[in-house]
């Protein structure tokens, strides 16, 4: 046992989710999992076979991108993962894949539209993809500009000149990288990856419908608003209620 096992185990725990769900093939993807007390995380090596991966092989890094602990070369979207985490509070577990219909509209640089109440039920609004990376931000550092760009995407639209409000990451757990992949977050590990696979169902869902009637309209506000808040607002109501 390490000060890290705990974290170490809740990282695998999450990656091997990402087979079973069918959220990736072979070696696409990674999930990390955030202590924020000690200020590391820990997140899938890189290039390692799901099949074959153990505790043991998880790479724990700080927030410098520092290896703290394990002998794999993490992962090759470690800056991304960290970058998020230095920007989004709150967020325990960030999860990346190459599921199939959520890259689909990342490859087409299209943002998701709430076309429906599963939609609504878990993201408070359109699922944003970023603008394309910019070649000499590739050039500089592809993985920590692509954790920049969805910051920027976030908390500061107007700076890429892109029309939408700034969002609210805990309100907007998703987004589309363009021409990359989705990428998803939570308070866990789990819940990151439970947020990718939403993401998929959604993503295949509005592929579905748009293709059933490509001149329909987005879900009422009034519907959406009713649909979120009844499940995450002040006042929710969904579930079983704790006393």
């Amino acid at each position: 046992m390490t000060p890290y096992s705990t974290l170490k185990e809740e990282a695998w725990k999450a990656n091997l989710q990402i087979p079973e769900r069918k959220l990736a093939l072979y070696t696409w993807g990674n999930v990390s999992a955030f202590d924020k007390d000690k200020g590391v995380f820990a997140i899938k090596p890189s290039g390692i076979p799901y099949d074959e991966l153990t505790i043991d092989d998880m790479v724990v890094l700080d927030l410098e991108g520092r290896v703290v602990e394990g002998k794999r070369n993490p992962s090759s979207d470690t800056p991304t993962h960290l970058e998020l985490y230095k920007k989004f509070e709150g967020i325990g577990g960030i999860t990346h894949t190459h599921s199939t219909y959520a890259t689909s509209w990342a490859q087409a640089a299209r943002s998701i539209p709430v076309f429906g109440t599963t939609h609504a039920d878990h993201s408070a609004g359109t699922i944003i993809c970023t603008p394309f990376i910019k070649k000499e931000e590739v050039e500089r550092d592809y993985e920590k500009e692509t954790g920049i760009l969805i910051i920027k995407t976030f908390l500061d639209p107007a700076a890429l000149g892109l029309k939408h409000a700034a969002l609210k990451p805990d309100e907007n757990p998703m987004v589309l990288a363009a021409g990359h992949g989705p990428f998803t977050w939570g308070k866990t590990a789990d819940k990151s990856v439970y947020n990718s696979a939403v993401l998929e169902e959604i993503a295949k869902m509005a592929w579905i419908s748009l293709s059933l009637n490509p001149q329909m309209n987005t879900l009422p506000d009034y519907i959406l608003q009713k649909h979120y808040n009844r499940k995450h607002g002040k006042n929710a109501y969904y579930g079983q209620q704790r006393n």
